[in-house]
């Protein structure tokens, strides 16, 4: 069986466990039918997610002209205290940012192997948590803009962390229930003061099961110093699939990225 194509990111569903699928041009692999597989990648080229041309990715499957140009490569996308669509201000494309900032999003915590605080649009629930590889999360606000959910998350990072650290996330094995909902109490005192009107309180604690068992070692490698690459499929969890030897590729990262795939066994 073989399979080629543009890397994007895997799509998944919230079930128990995670049902993933590799997105390869548009064509989805159910990625949990071939764990316990050998499997064989190799990078052939490139094709970035914006201009569709072989150019070198640069970051987030965009070539570096498209990083600096495309408003869905835009500081706002990382830093969305940055946002000013609401202002009728334009970063690089108006219309697109509105589409993307005037709309519902989340405040949240969750828990990655510590505990860390984040923003989502509310049309990403849960699929931005099990992109990060979160075991729980917990909505603490819920805001009309984008803007205003990063004014919350600055003003929380100066107390918690808002990164997830891949390793952690990986070599986690807790099982026991976290509570993310004493942690939302210690730090609404945090909340500043224009936006304690966006504090939710009492709601649903989410909890994720995914197609992993922590590994005795995590190693990732990527198909630029490792064009070539063989071995079982373990498991899966976050955008990472994990291989035999504790060995880790973050197809995240890899989006853009043109690859033969070919299942051996």
């Amino acid at each position: 069986m073989q399979f080629q194509g543009q890397i994007l990111k895997m799509t998944s569903y919230n079930d128990q466990p995670i049902q993933y699928y590799l997105n390869l041009s548009g064509d989805l692999i159910h990625m949990n039918e071939l764990l316990g597989r050998e499997i064989s990648i190799k990078h052939t080229g490139y094709q970035c997610v914006n201009c569709a041309l072989d150019k070198t990715i640069y970051r987030m499957g965009f070539c570096k002209s498209c990083f600096f140009e495309s408003p869905y490569a835009s500081d706002t996308i990382i830093r969305p205290e940055l946002s000013t669509a609401h202002l009728g201000i334009g970063e690089r494309d108006l219309d697109v940012e509105k589409q993307i900032q005037l709309q519902p999003h989340t405040v949240y915590l969750a828990y990655t192997g510590d505990v860390k605080v984040g923003v989502t649009r509310n049309s990403q629930i849960p699929t931005r948590w099990i992109d990060q590889g979160a075991t729980f999360a917990l909505p603490i606000a819920r805001t009309e803009n984008r803007y205003e959910a990063g004014m919350i998350e600055v003003a929380l990072k100066e107390h918690l962390a808002d990164k997830t650290n891949w390793r952690k996330m990986l070599q986690d094995d807790f099982e026991d229930e976290v509570d993310l909902a004493d942690f939302q109490k210690k730090i609404k005192e945090y909340f500043p003061e224009d936006f304690q009107k966006f504090y939710s309180e009492g709601e649903n604690m989410w909890k994720f099961d995914y197609p992993f068992s922590k590994p005795e070692k995590v190693t990732s490698f990527t198909l630029d110093k490792n064009p070539e690459f063989t071995g079982k499929l373990v498991g899966i969890k976050g955008q990472y699939l994990a291989f035999d030897g504790g060995n880790f590729m973050n197809v995240r990262g890899h989006e853009g990225y043109v690859i033969e795939m070919k299942i051996l066994n």
